[in-house]
This record gives C-alpha cells, sequence and structure tokens, in this order.
C-alpha cells in the first residue's frame, strides 16, 4: 500500500511498463511529491541507492490529464491502472485491488481530477491533447530521445553484455510483497512456510542497507540474496528471538516501516515497503515463536515484550 513518508510524500512500489507496449513490467519505487509537482521512480527505495543515485523516470504533475483503472485495457496485467499524459499512457500495476484503489485516488487528488465513470472511459480516453513534459529512464550510461505521439520521451539503451546479472535481479525481486512463491528458484521445503517476501536489512558490519528475500518458516526465520537463491545467507532460529517489535530507534536510522528482531546475539533492523507489511512481518513472527514454544510462562513473557 501507498504510505507517506517523513517529508509528506506518498510512497510504495509498483511496477511499470517503462516501454510503451512491450507488456514488460519492471518493479520500481515511486515518489508522488506534491510540494514538487512531480511523480518519480527509482530502481529501489533511495535510502537504498548510492547518495545522489538519479530517478529512472519523472512525470509532471501538471501533464497528467487522467488516472484510473485499466483492467480492461489490459486484461492480462493484474491490478492494472493507467496515467494519461498527453498521447502517452503509462500502463502500471499494484500490489492488489485495494493499492490500485489508493494509488489512483492518491494521482487524482494530487492533480485534482474527478476520476470518470466507467462508462466514460472509452469515450473521452482519446481526448486529451495536453502536451506533456515527460522526463523518463535516465540511465548512467546511455539513453535516447524519441518524439512520441508530440511528447518527448528519454529512455534507457541497453547495456552491451555485464547487465544480465542486474536484469535477472530486477526481474528476481518483481513481486516484493508477502504471496510472492517462495520455491521460483528453490526445491520444495518439508517445513510450512508462513510468510515470504523482499525486505531492506541493515548489514552487520558495513552498517549498510541491502535488499533481501526473507522466508519465514515453522522454526526459523532465514534470508537470501534473492528468491532465486537456495542457500540462505543467514537463518535465524525462532528460539533465540527475545523480542519482535517496531524499531523504536527509526526516527534516528531516518527509516520508514522499519521493525527489530532482537536474539541472543544480535538485533536486525528490517524495514517493510510499507506500514501494513511491517505489521504484517511482526504479527507473523511473533504468531510463529508463540506457536513454536506453546502456552506457557515464557511463551506469556514473550508477547508482553512484544507488545511494549
Amino acid at each position: 500500500m501507498p504510505y507517506v513518508d517523513r517529508q509528506n510524500r506518498i510512497c510504495g512500489f509498483l511496477d511499470i511498463e517503462e516501454n510503451e507496449s512491450s507488456g514488460k513490467f519492471l518493479r520500481r519505487y515511486f515518489i508522488l511529491d506534491t510540494q514538487q509537482g512531480s511523480l518519480v521512480w527509482f530502481m529501489d527505495n533511495p535510502q537504498n541507492l548510492p547518495v545522489g543515485a538519479d530517478c529512472v523516470g519523472s512525470l509532471k504533475l501538471t501533464y497528467i490529464s487522467k488516472v484510473s483503472d485499466a483492467t480492461k485495457l489490459r486484461p492480462k496485467a493484474e491490478f492494472c491502472f493507467v496515467i494519461n499524459a498527453g498521447m502517452r499512457k503509462f500502463f502500471l500495476q499494484a500490489n492488489d485491488q485495494q493499492d490500485l484503489v489508493d494509488w489512483v485516488n492518491a494521482l487524482n487528488k494530487a492533480t485534482k481530477i474527478t476520476v470518470p465513470k466507467a462508462s466514460d472511459v472509452q469515450q473521452n480516453s482519446e481526448n486529451q491533447k495536453s502536451l506533456p513534459d515527460v522526463v523518463g529512464s535516465k540511465k548512467q550510461v546511455s539513453y535516447k530521445t524519441e518524439i512520441i505521439g508530440g511528447v518527448p520521451i528519454v529512455t534507457q539503451t541497453q547495456q552491451e553484455g555485464g547487465d544480465g546479472a542486474e536484469r535477472a535481479e530486477r526481474e528476481a525481486m518483481q513481486r516484493s510483497h508477502s504471496q510472492l512463491p517462495y520455491f521460483l528458484g528453490r526445491p520444495a521445503q518439508e517445513h510450512t512456510v508462513i510468510k515470504s517476501g523482499y525486505c531492506v536489512k541493515q548489514g552487520a558490519v558495513m552498517r549498510n542497507w541491502k535488499r533481501r528475500y526473507f522466508l519465514l518458516e515453522e522454526n526459523s526465520m532465514s534470508y537470501f540474496k534473492s528468491d532465486l537463491e537456495k542457500e540462505p545467507l543467514r537463518m535465524i532460529p525462532l528460539k533465540e528471538v527475545h523480542k519482535v517489535q517496531e524499531c523504536k530507534q527509526s526516527d534516528i536510522m531516518m527509516r520508514d516501516n522499519l521493525f527489530e528482531v532482537v536474539t541472543t546475539s544480535r538485533t536486525f533492523y528490517i524495514q517493510a515497503d510499507s506500514p501494513e507489511e511491517m505489521h504484517s512481518w511482526i504479527k507473523a513472527v511473533s504468531g510463529a515463536i508463540v506457536a513454536q514454544r506453546g502456552p506457557g510462562s515464557e511463551n506469556a513473557q514473550f508477547l508482553a515484550h512484544t507488545a511494549s
């Protein structure tokens, strides 16, 4: 779900069809900034990118003519909506139906547009004549500019060689919410998977932040470099976890949606993609620990620590 960050901007992950009519959607982190009057998107949350990293694309809000549900236009793209900017249509995929509704409403509110009725969508879709100033796909290596339907579009050009691993990692990260099948590149597990998905974790030595794929099972919480990896980077036995809670140092670390998993040897700081995902992870891990330990005074003590 989109959330409001510390700078009062609406943020969240969406999949976007950057190359029009390509049918290929890429995972991007979007920031709707009404003060700057723009919608920008990055490869990841800018907090996890090198300082000064450029956005992948941007769009001025003044040139958005309509934002609406695109289920009928793209029946094969689940939870799809469209941003009309002059003659260019930007198709995006939300994580679920509520996410779609929230983004459409937020964008329409930001551009002061009333969402048209479903019967009016088809009739009005070709009647927008505004000429937008769209700046898309800044690439550190190279880019090209094309005039498409009167709209100047700056698009990324493919790097020659060396980008295979990067592209594979981007595609592997595309569905980062908890419903992503954990077994994409991994054989069937004997243990029940309670929750899985991508989060950002702080390193123990360098204190840097990296996106990792987390897997919560009956007796452990593991994280991998990606959902295609077979061996985890680390496994945290749930029996060693003393506390799972929203991080009280989030203001100091300047991180939204931050929670902590406190063990006997270390505190793991983990950032979810939204407040809902953060609370979902806390609830899932706490529930798994309670189920593992069973009824008793120790169990009650753990719940008291977690709730505090």
